[in-house]
């Protein structure tokens, strides 16, 4: 059964006039234009937008990988824009689990030892002398039986559910995912997209990129952008459900 998100809650991510100003030479590029936008915990909202709208320069300050020129961002209530580089990394490896295009495995090593990367770099101590919990995040994502498989030994889909189970095994508060369907074939999106409705069933807060309406319609929210303002937020009122899709395409074959 799908959890309602608590709008009591206290927001995860909190935009307050946001902007994003970058120089070049003589030039300023206004890439985020004022930009407020409130997602409360256990969302699932896909960002949209053309090449150029803003909505990488939003990722990457939704992801503590850049700051805002002027405005304020509120990560589970901490102001990021007081944060110094060491304080951003830190907040970043515990609140926020990436997942990209194109996978971003190490290609060296297994998919237990892709997952348990980012506990590598944890440095709240909560990991150390416990158990590993990549093992539990593998499983979590269907690969139970792949754990030792090298990147190369596993389909597109699979790679990225060890992404996916990369993102999950710090337990984070919010998994970003840009553009997460991208290098795959129809079919495994849906399945990728039967993954994170999963997940966000369980109340995992989920923010995506997409520029495929039919991928972003399988989020409970749609925010488009364009010229580095968010021109539409609404709810998706005929949100597709993957797995009912997945059972469909079964039927049919």
């Amino acid at each position: 059964m799908a959890q309602a998100h608590d709008k009591n809650a206290p927001p995860v991510i909190r935009l307050e006039d946001v902007t994003r100003v970058f120089s070049t030479g003589d030039n300023a590029v206004h890439a985020l234009a004022g930009v407020d936008l409130v997602i409360h915990p256990g969302e699932m909202v896909a960002i949209m937008g053309a090449s150029g709208s803003g909505k990488s320069t939003l990722m990457n300050i939704l992801g503590c990988l850049d700051k805002p020129t002027a405005g304020h961002y509120a990560l589970d209530g901490i102001a990021v824009s007081e944060l110094d580089r060491n304080a951003l990394a830190d907040l970043r490896s515990r609140k926020i689990g990436f997942v990209f295009q194109g996978f971003n495995l190490l290609a060296r090593t297994t998919a237990l030892e892709n997952v348990e990367l980012p506990l590598l770099y944890d440095r709240s101590g909560q990991f150390h002398g416990k158990e590993s919990p990549a093992p539990a995040a593998l499983r979590r994502v269907g690969l139970g039986e792949r754990m030792h498989h090298l990147p190369s030994q596993l389909s597109g889909g699979q790679q990225q559910r060890v992404a996916i189970a990369r993102a999950l095994v710090t337990n984070p508060s919010l998994i970003l995912a840009d553009e997460p369907t991208g290098n795959l074939d129809s079919h495994t999106s849906i399945e990728i997209m039967a993954l994170f409705q999963e997940l966000n069933d369980q109340g995992i807060t989920i923010l995506l990129v997409t520029h495929e309406q039919d991928i972003a319609e399988h989020a409970r929210r749609i925010v488009e952008m364009r010229d580095g303002r968010i021109v539409r937020d609404v709810p998706v009122t005929q949100r597709r459900i993957a797995a009912d899709e997945l059972a469909a395409a079964e039927r049919a074959a």
